[in-house]
């Protein structure tokens, strides 16, 4: 039987980076190859039902106990735009206290100065990237410890509650819901293994939305340019100085809410600014989109109505309102966690999760972590023990009734 960790360090070598602009289900063809995969994978495991459907979602089922609540788990197979998850060399390091070094070469390290998190790892094994890449721990590492406790449960022939699986696209571009097929799922209530170090539980997340804003000029000759020229590069510039500098992620934390420039790619005549916007309070999120669109508004009287176009969509909103009512799936999950040596901590996602979405179309589905540090980078790690942990909470939930 393979281990979380052996499973996952498979998974890293697909490449299964997401795209936030392309318009096609999923975003990128490249993600059905890992999802294949895992078909073939569940089957051998003895999920007869195993397949993906066309948009590129995975699906399973592992029948147990009628008398127990059905209960979904769920993670992404897609990693961040924000990094290359192609060529990942992932390697395990015995982790005894200091910097680790990722590539000699290029005198890349992971620096405790810089990570502090890295002190509470001492003595364990932790997976790691050559600094060049992400590691795709987000979410991989919660498909490998969803796929390991099922086979646990169907080698120990243990009663159990009904599992039903699904591995999505598209989460980190915001669209890993879009295609759930939530009727045919069938579960009572769901949990998404994605993210978070060992310990963490979260039904809190944030409002979130992404923001576009499109700034259109006109190029003249620069000899002549006086009095005429309206370079969209320095009108772009005026509209981000006008959003709240201490309203950026670099300066919040805990349930304070951002507006972040994500990207932006100009030239004279057209310059495009990319936005998230996040607030776990929901005046406080309508507050952040009415002050960019109130900048939009400004610039356009300044330079003249169609310079400035500002187009807001809303991706997903706070799950809480839709899990306290159901508090008792929480417990579950902190009972499960204290079974094998975890202490619960109930934490806001400064993120969001499938979960999310999920929660307001009818499922209950808080999330669960899956151990790993740093997502999203070229720093990021996992414990292959808190891998193992994971696993055994997964099996606690599904077991312990």
């Amino acid at each position: 039987m393979k281990t979380a960790a052996e499973r996952f360090l498979n998974y890293v070598k697909f490449d299964t980076q997401s795209d936030e602009d392309s318009l096609s289900s999923p975003s990128t063809e490249k993600q059905k190859k890992l999802g294949a995969f895992l078909v073939e994978e569940m089957k051998a495991m003895g999920i007869e039902d195993a397949y993906m459907d066309g948009y590129g979602y995975v699906y399973g089922t592992m029948p147990g106990d009628p008398r127990l609540p059905t209960i979904g788990l769920i993670a992404h197979m897609d990693t961040s735009p924000d990094a290359s998850g192609a060529e990942i060399k992932a390697r395990t390091v015995e982790y005894t206290g200091g910097d680790i070094c990722l590539n000699g070469e290029k005198g890349i390290f992971l620096r405790d100065s810089e990570y502090p998190g890295l002190k509470r790892h001492v003595g364990k094994h932790l997976i790691v990237t050559d600094g060049t890449t992400l590691l795709g721990a987000d979410d991989k590492a919660g498909i490998a410890e969803i796929l390991t406790a099922a086979e646990r449960l169907l080698t120990c022939r243990m009663s159990h509650a009904t599992l039903r699986i699904a591995f999505t696209p598209d989460e980190e571009v915001g669209r890993g819901t879009e295609h759930f097929n939530l009727k045919d799922f069938g579960a009572d209530y769901g949990y998404t293994c994605d993210g978070g170090t060992i310990g963490e539980l979260e039904y809190e997340c944030f409002n979130a939305a992404g923001g576009v804003v499109e700034i259109s000029g006109l190029n003249i000759h620069p000899g002549s340019a006086k009095n005429k020229m309206k370079n969209s590069m320095m009108i772009a510039l005026e509209y981000q100085a006008m959003l709240p500098a201490e309203q950026r992620p670099e300066f919040t934390s805990g349930y304070e809410g951002f507006i972040m420039l994500h990207n932006i790619h100009g030239e004279v005549e057209k310059t495009t600014l990319r936005y998230i916007v996040r607030d776990h309070d929901m005046a406080a999120f309508q507050a952040k989109k009415q002050v960019m669109e109130d900048a939009g508004r400004f610039l356009n009287q300044k330079y003249g109505e169609g310079t400035v176009t500002v187009t807001l969509k809303d991706n997903y909103y706070n799950m809480r309102e839709k899990i306290e009512p159901h508090m008792e799936i929480i417990h579950r999950a902190e009972d499960a966690m204290r079974a094998v040596g975890m202490e619960p901590v109930t934490v806001p996602i400064r993120g969001g999760t499938d979960g999310a979405r999920l929660s307001y179309e009818g499922l209950p589905c808080p999330n669960l972590c899956t151990g790993g540090e740093n997502f999203h980078g070229r720093f990021e790690y996992i414990p292959v023990e808190d891998m193992d942990a994971c696993t055994e909470m997964l099996v606690q939930i599904l077991t312990s009734f």
